[in-house]
Order: C-alpha cells, then sequence, then structure tokens
C-alpha cells in the first residue's frame, strides 16, 4: 500500500500538508529577511545620518567628492526603506516588485565602488579636517569599533543575500499563488543584477592581478597588462633541459592568451632584488599541452607543452599542483 494510500485512508491530504511545509518555510524566510533587513537598514543608517547628511551640511568636502565617494548610497537607503515597510505589513510581492525597480543603484553603486575608495584615500591623504570629521564619528557607540571604509561595501553583500532569500521565498511558494510571479520577476531581476555584480569585481580583481604581475617583473619590456587578457594562474615548476644539464627552478604565470617562465632576479641587485627577469613568453593559441607523465599516484609529473619553435618539459614533485597546471593549461589552449 504507498504513502499517499495511508495518507488518504488516515484522512490527511497531501497537497494541504504540502502547502502547511510551503508556507512554514515561506514564514520562516520572511521572518529572517524582515529581521536581517531592519539590521542592514540600522547600518546604512550610520552612514547616510553621521556622514551623508552632516558632511552636506557642513561643506567639508565637495559635492563632486561626496557623489563619488558615496554614490546611490541615498537613493539605496530610501528604496530600502520602503522595501522594510511593505515586509513589515507583510506584502511580499509587492514589496520585492516595487524594490526590484530600484536594483539598478546597486549595480551603479558597484561600478563606482573602486572610484569611491580610491576617492575616500585621497581626501584623508589630502583633507586634515576630513579626517578628523571621520575619526570623530567611527568613535561614536552607534559605529561598535567600525569604520566607514567596513560599512561602504554592505551593499553588495546584501546584494547577494537577497538572491538567496528571494530564491527560497519562490520555492517555498504555491505556483497557483498571486504572489508567485511577483516573486519569480524579482529572482530574476536580482540573479542579473548580481551577475553584473560579481562581473565588475571579477574585471577589478583581475586588472589588480595584471598590475601586480607587472610589478613583479623587471623592466617594462614585458606588457602584462592588456585589454581582454586575464590573470588564471602562477607558481614555481622545474624546466628539464633538451641536453642533460640541471634542472632549472622557474616561475611560471598563466593567462588567457600567454604563459610566461620568469626567474629571480640577483638577490643582490640593488633595484631588483625582489623582482623577476622575464625570460619568455609563449602564445597559447598555437601550444599542445600533454602529460608525460603523472597519470597515476606517482610521486609529481611531467607536462610537455609544444609551441611552433619550441618543447617545454615541464615537472613538479607534487602530483596534486602537476594535476591542476595539466587541468588550468588545456582549459587555456581551447
Amino acid at each position: 500500500m504507498s504513502d499517499l494510500t495511508l495518507q488518504f485512508l488516515a484522512g490527511a491530504n497531501p497537497v494541504e500538508e504540502q502547502r502547511a511545509r510551503w508556507e512554514r518555510k515561506r514564514s520562516r524566510t520572511a521572518k529572517e529577511l524582515l529581521e536581517t533587513e531592519h539590521k542592514y537598514l540600522e547600518q546604512l543608517d550610520l552612514v547616510v545620518t553621521f556622514f551623508v547628511t552632516i558632511l552636506k551640511a557642513k561643506g567639508t568636502l565637495k559635492p563632486a567628492v561626496l557623489e563619488t565617494i558615496f554614490g546611490p548610497l541615498e537613493s539605496i537607503h530610501s528604496a530600502n526603506h520602503v522595501l522594510t515597510l511593505h515586509l513589515e505589513r507583510g506584502n511580499l510581492g509587492p514589496g520585492l516588485e516595487n524594490f526590484c525597480q530600484n536594483l539598478e543603484l546597486y549595480g551603479h553603486y558597484a561600478e563606482n565602488l573602486e572610484q569611491a575608495n580610491k576617492m575616500l584615500k585621497e581626501q584623508l591623504r589630502k583633507k586634515k579636517s576630513f579626517r578628523r570629521f571621520k575619526k570623530l564619528q567611527e568613535t561614536r557607540p552607534q559605529f561598535q569599533g567600525r569604520k566607514l571604509e567596513d560599512l561602504l561595501p554592505l551593499p553588495l553583500q546584501r546584494l547577494h543575500q537577497y538572491k538567496h532569500f528571494f530564491r527560497d521565498l519562490l520555492e517555498n511558494t504555491s505556483p497557483d499563488s498571486a504572489e508567485y510571479q511577483k516573486l519569480a520577476k524579482a529572482v530574476k531581476s536580482i540573479s542579473e543584477v548580481s551577475q553584473h555584480v560579481q562581473d565588475i569585481i571579477h574585471k577589478r580583481e583581475n586588472s589588480l592581478q595584471l598590475l601586480r604581475v607587472q610589478k613583479l617583473l623587471k623592466g617594462q619590456k614585458t606588457q602584462v597588462i592588456t585589454p581582454g587578457r586575464w590573470y588564471i594562474r602562477e607558481g614555481w615548476l622545474l624546466v628539464v633541459p633538451s641536453k642533460g644539464e640541471e634542472l632549472k627552478r622557474r616561475m611560471f604565470f598563466l593567462f588567457s592568451d600567454i604563459f610566461i617562465a620568469a626567474k629571480p632576479c640577483h638577490p643582490l641587485h640593488p633595484l631588483n632584488c625582489n623582482k623577476l627577469a622575464c625570460q619568455a613568453v609563449y602564445p597559447l593559441h598555437q601550444c599542445v599541452v600533454d602529460k608525460v607523465f603523472g597519470h597515476t599516484q606517482s610521486q609529481g609529473g611531467l607536462l610537455s607543452l609544444s609551441f611552433p619553435h619550441k618543447t617545454l618539459l615541464l615537472m613538479s614533485g607534487d602530483q596534486q599542483d602537476i594535476n591542476d597546471w595539466y587541468r588550468s593549461l588545456t582549459a587555456a589552449v581551447r
């Protein structure tokens, strides 16, 4: 006898039970969303009340500078205040639908954040009055030891949380409910904006990696920073020479289009002791990668990289390391 038959004989309605389970989970998620929204709004209040509003009134910073540092934070604060009112009244569908019309503010905020951080550092360096003001505000008990720099990334962190909250609400709402379509649109909107923000963050992190590697290499001959280039990984590998010479330990940098081999500069060099000298730049578009050995659980492995006019044999004593390099290189040359 099936479970459904037993439930029917016992007088239970499986559809009603499922709806009750959905409602319980939905209520828990809605409650957690509201509680965390209150906390988030309190933190936004700190920035808007103790920084934006007072700085505008005092004229400590020029309007254009204020706009650069805080971006659309006041508008985000207003939009979230309205969302909180909807959530408090239990108007989930209409509240989220209305809030999603303001989601582009989060996208603009993400686009501006790097410039905001630069401007904030610059003004703190240049303006003693602003430096004093910031320190005074941060000592207020409401801040609980947090600094302005800790609070500025909060909207992007909250955006990531919304994605999970909205999805959980949708999953626990009956498809024939009046709110289902509104929640589905909200999930779609938040996913799109969240992806846009992740792309911005990813590009920013990649730019920092390119800049870091460029600074690591001696001189300006090797141009690492190039539009469309993506950093993948780096690490030390042993180069197996074609003739019976000693193994050479080299640092390799893998990017989306090139593979750079470098060696340490002389440790006593007055300027370049902590830098690397580029030895070769290999284009990946004509590269063939093979695993010579390292297929089994042996110690380490050997990779062969074939280019039109050169073959590199690279070795590592670490099995996991050589497998990771093999995966990264084969993915990059596709």
